[in-house]
């Protein structure tokens, strides 16, 4: 059935806006919405509790938020992770909960490569070098102060075979990579063709990419003993979710040398705190980005159209993209 909404509310609008994107195609789907940069947590029961329409990037909307807000019936997640919507209590209450998918997959693939290029290459360390004045000192033409490793030859195993975890697949194939593709974690049995166990994967890969979503399952997945199987020159990037590997883990490893680097999208809590130790470590192995892999202005422009149709849709009666 049709639903008839006037309200909407976006909560973190400045998630996914700075100003270079149209948000006319979202506004057009209701009557009233009313737009917040950002919403902190005081703030948010005042700003949600005559909303019909909620759109949260990471806003969290806990149960007793949604149950305090008698009105809403519809909650569009600015991005495809669910993490931060308590799904159960919405589902009990009535809420219908969406979200998007496929609308950043080439922004992340190529920050995924950005990434590895920097790590294997030294980017960093030979641009630091540069601005030091090292080149300029230099006798030779060129400096030869850091390894600088090819990506053909080598192998990239995949954590998570989605669509983001296919795209960096098929990219590093064009690159003349070899590429292992981990065997679910969910203990699925199908579409396993092809696929090796996750320690088979670590021991053997030269570079690690996580792609998979944050759950039960997943949190915590890559800690002490899985960087021990890694090769010590092996590098690992992430660009998922950061509770995925264990920060702690992940310092000492990479101080004690037993794996080769890092690039990290996204860090357990965001933003990190300024004592975060990945932040203060001044490792020349550890590239850090403020989650920003998904973040190109197609990507977001994509994203809050996709957001339109899914707002569209409900009103329409026929909502899509459901998780909850």
């Amino acid at each position: 059935m049709p639903e008839t909404l006037s309200t909407g509310v976006i909560l973190d609008a400045a998630s996914f806006d700075n100003g270079d994107i149209d948000l006319a195609p979202l506004l057009a789907t209701l009557p009233h919405w009313q737009i917040h940069r950002e919403t902190q947590p005081a703030q948010l029961p005042a700003r949600i509790r005559r909303a019909e329409v909620a759109v949260t990037n990471k806003v969290l909307l806990a149960e007793s938020t949604l149950r305090a807000a008698k009105n809403l019936k519809l909650i569009c997640i600015a991005a495809t992770g669910t993490n931060n919507v308590d799904l159960a209590a919405a589902r009990e209450l009535g809420i219908t909960v969406c979200n998007v998918t496929d609308y950043c997959t080439r922004s992340v693939t190529e920050h995924v490569f950005s990434l590895i290029f920097a790590l294997r290459r030294n980017l960093l360390a030979y641009e630091q070098m540069v601005r030091n004045g090292g080149w300029s000192r230099s006798r030779m033409f060129c400096r030869l102060d850091f390894p600088i490793a090819e990506l053909g030859g080598s192998t990239l195993g995949i954590i998570g075979h989605g669509v983001l975890g296919r795209a960096v697949a098929q990219a590093a194939e064009c690159l003349g990579m070899n590429v292992l593709i981990s065997q679910s974690l969910r203990g699925n049995a199908q579409n396993q063709s092809g696929r090796v166990p996750l320690d088979e994967l670590l021991t053997r890969a030269d570079i690690v990419s996580l792609h998979c979503p944050l759950a039960d399952e997943t949190r915590g997945l890559i800690g002490q003993r899985e960087l021990a199987l890694m090769k010590n020159d092996a590098i690992l990037i992430n660009t998922a979710r950061g509770a995925l590997v264990r920060e702690a883990d992940l310092l000492q490893a990479l101080r004690n040398g037993e794996i080769g680097g890092a690039g990290l999208d996204v860090l357990e809590t965001e933003p990190p705190k300024a004592d975060n130790p990945l932040l203060r470590a001044n490792l020349p192995g550890l590239v850090i980005t403020p989650h920003v892999a998904w973040a190109s202005r197609i990507a977001r422009q994509a994203l809050v159209d996709k957001m339109a149709k899914n707002v569209a849709a409900f009103v329409r009666g026929d909502p899509t993209h459901v998780v909850s």
